[in-house]
């Protein structure tokens, strides 16, 4: 039997010693494993299962969600599908259960490939690409958007990967993500950005670290702090040891998801999304953070994942 998310594609690096190894699936891009030593970086799921809750996929040509699936471009009402019924928005993109095409294979990198053409509230052509390639010093995943269409377009796009530190459980790690601003939200369609700082009752600051068995959030974050142009995430257990979340500054906001019932590959416990997005959710109807690109024009953008201690 084939699996249900396509080809499998490994890579495989050794690092100082320690043996790093990753997982890409045909379907999605996803994301399905990555290791140090055995040690799970990310929440990883089976290769006969399919990703839980956006598990390591790619989101575009917009990350989040679109409010009812409705938007308007240039004075004509575009409708997406649905496919978030229970809040009836169109979540996640286009390419969730979309192949990609290989390009390019060696033992420690791969350059994917998928198209976004034209369809029920989309009516752009977009050739998109994401690469994701063992390091010295980690997964780099880059992603490249290009507007292959006659018509300049609207790009936005984010990751989904559930950081971890092996089998350590939430009340021993803790999450920092240097972010300033929140966004406030209604059925998860941001309404306002504000300061953490007036919102710390429901939205928790987190860029001095809080214990992840404390969280149970969803929400669009921005005003990140960048050193160098990169702004560093962390999920660390008590000695300091962990995983690194690192974006550059195409990715300017970030969603944490902190569910407690996520499906892991042990039984189900309280994970955390840590999600680079080009622009906060419902892009297409606020215009925040939205690019658009111009026929033939290219949109870049990294982000990766690093061991910390490990």
């Amino acid at each position: 039997m084939r699996p249900p998310t396509g080809q499998q594609f490994t890579l495989a690096r050794t690092v100082d010693g320690r043996r790093v190894r990753a997982t890409i699936t045909e379907v999605a891009a996803t994301l399905r494993e990555l290791t140090v030593d055995d040690v799970d970086l990310v929440e990883p799921f089976p290769e006969d299962q399919r990703p839980a809750k956006g598990q390591g996929i790619v989101l575009a040509p917009w990350g989040g969600r679109v409010a009812g699936g409705d938007w308007t471009h240039d004075g004509q009402p575009q409708r997406l599908a649905i496919t978030e019924r229970d809040l009836g928005n169109a979540s996640h993109g286009l390419l969730r259960y979309a192949p990609y095409r290989m390009l390019e294979h060696d033992e420690s990198k791969i350059m994917l490939q998928a198209t976004i053409h034209p369809q029920t509230g989309w009516p752009f052509l977009i050739d998109t690409f994401v690469t994701y390639e063992l390091t010295d010093d980690g997964l780099v995943v880059t992603h490249e958007a290009i507007n292959a269409g006659r018509e300049r377009a609207p790009w936005a796009m984010g990751a989904h990967p559930y950081l971890a530190v092996g089998d350590v459980p939430a009340d021993r790690l803790t999450l920092t993500v240097p972010a300033a601003t929140v966004f406030n939200a209604v059925d998860l369609i941001p309404t306002e950005e504000v300061l953490v700082d007036e919102m710390r009752a429901s939205a928790p600051d987190l860029r001095h670290g809080r214990t992840l068995a404390e969280l149970d959030i969803d929400h669009n974050y921005g005003g990140v702090e960048s050193v160098g142009g990169v702004t560093t995430s962390t999920l660390l257990d008590p000695e300091g040891r962990g995983v690194a979340l690192w974006q550059d500054a195409a990715f300017p906001y970030v969603v944490v998801f902190t569910p407690r019932d996520f499906p892991a590959v042990g039984g189900p416990r309280h994970a955390v999304a840590v999600e680079p997005m080009s622009a906060p959710a419902n892009a297409l109807n606020s215009g925040q953070g939205l690019v658009w690109l111009e026929p033939g024009e290219t949109w870049r953008g990294q982000w990766g994942i690093a061991p910390v201690g490990l």
